[in-house]
């Protein structure tokens, strides 16, 4: 698949990675016997992407993407997701050719806490105006990938979503 159509069509493939990081997430908490609840954010406007529920932990989670070996080296953070219950960022890393997960990055705390300091780097729009100034999103913050924790697997992941003490 051309690195063009990664571009062209980025909407309908974060769909379907979140489709696919979805159904990876509901199988590993189905042998694990825990059923869990899936409510999709219209716009992520409130800080999140999905809610999830499991074993009473409510996880509202910001999901973002890059394919493994892209230059991709920061994460735009809508400062919202701080307000949230349990409130993290989930960074899936995925194969360009075949859409399959290859790891996440966390950033987040324990079931209970709240999300980690987001720090005062302000985000900017990605388009500018006609003078070429980019104006500052305040409502958005950008986190570096080195402030992520990689996570090598979904029943990790699925640990650090919802079991107390282990991130």
């Amino acid at each position: 698949m051309p690195d063009t159509l990664h571009n062209a069509a980025s909407s309908l493939r974060e769909q379907y990675l979140e489709y696919g990081f979805l159904g990876e997430l509901c199988r590993e908490m189905w042998k694990r016997s825990v059923e869990m609840d899936i409510l999709r954010s219209h716009t992520d406007r409130s800080g999140y992407d999905v809610l999830l529920e499991a074993d009473g932990v409510q996880r509202h989670v910001q999901l973002k993407s890059s394919f493994v070996g892209a230059k991709t080296t920061r994460q735009k953070v809508n400062v919202k997701l701080a307000d949230r219950p349990s409130g993290c960022v989930i960074w899936i890393q995925f194969d360009p050719k075949t859409l399959e997960l290859a790891n996440f990055l966390w950033f987040g705390g324990d079931p209970g806490d709240a999300l980690p300091g987001l720090g005062e780097k302000i985000g900017k729009h990605s388009k500018a105006d006609k003078d070429g100034h980019k104006a500052k999103r305040n409502g958005i913050r950008v986190l570096n990938k080195g402030q992520f924790k990689i996570i090598p697997t979904i029943a990790r992941l699925a640990d650090h979503l919802f079991e107390p003490n282990s991130t």
